[in-house]
């Protein structure tokens, strides 16, 4: 499968143009009510890698292909930058605000400092450098979709070792997404420090989980 090529429309564009390096920033889990907010800032080199063909939108690739494309990005990436905002954080600034700092800090953490920035789906106020919002950008921009897969593996291999420290809630499996076994968790279990207080779902569960290490 050959797909990154046709990615690279945008960033070629700007490049020729003087802009670069181009980054892309994009994050995994705005939507689960437990688990981090993980976002990730990526610079690739200015011309197509072979080994990065299979690169695409995370969410269109198999966990198997994240998995195998992950150590490729931070090996060939000329720069990148992951971001961890945690439950308590969001719960703190809410999910948008979370999500816009999350991406400054990863853009602020890039060395060298990119030219211009691509992130996907809205403008962030605040990046030092020209950027432009790109809808459906993981789907459309390579650096984006470098950044989404970054993004994604950290975040589910950091649910999968919650899944160990709070066993029961199946986090491994549902990596903290709102699916029917996590809320009979949350209803049998109660209310750990790593889920999002804000979050409707976790609001209405009404207790805390009593296990103490479990506990906020």
């Amino acid at each position: 499968m050959r797909r990154s090529g046709g990615l690279r429309t945008l960033e070629s564009a700007l490049i020729r143009s003087g802009l670069g390096p181009v980054a892309g920033v994009d994050e995994a889990g705005r939507g689960p009510s437990a688990g981090p907010l993980v976002v990730a800032a990526c610079v690739l080199p200015p011309k197509p890698v072979a080994a990065l063909s299979a690169l695409d939108d995370s969410k269109k690739l198999t966990e198997a292909v994240r998995e195998e494309l992950f150590p490729v990005i931070q090996r060939l990436a000329l720069a990148y930058q992951v971001v961890v905002i945690p439950a308590w954080e969001i719960d703190s600034i809410g999910i948008h605000v979370a999500n816009i700092e999350g991406m400054r800090r990863a853009v602020a953490g890039l060395d060298p400092v990119p030219g211009y920035v691509l992130t996907d789906g809205f403008r962030v106020p605040g990046i030092p450098v020209p950027a432009l919002p790109v809808i459906g950008g993981d789907a459309t921009s390579a650096s984006i979709a470098a950044a989404s897969v970054l993004a994604k593996v950290t975040r589910d291999r950091m649910m999968v070792e919650l899944d160990e420290q709070f066993p029961g809630y199946g986090f491994a499996t549902h990596k903290g997404y709102n699916t029917p076994e996590h809320n009979e968790a949350l209803q049998r279990l109660g209310v750990t420090t790593e889920h999002r207080r804000s979050w409707r779902n976790v609001r209405e569960t009404g207790r805390v989980a009593t296990d103490t290490a479990y506990a906020g």
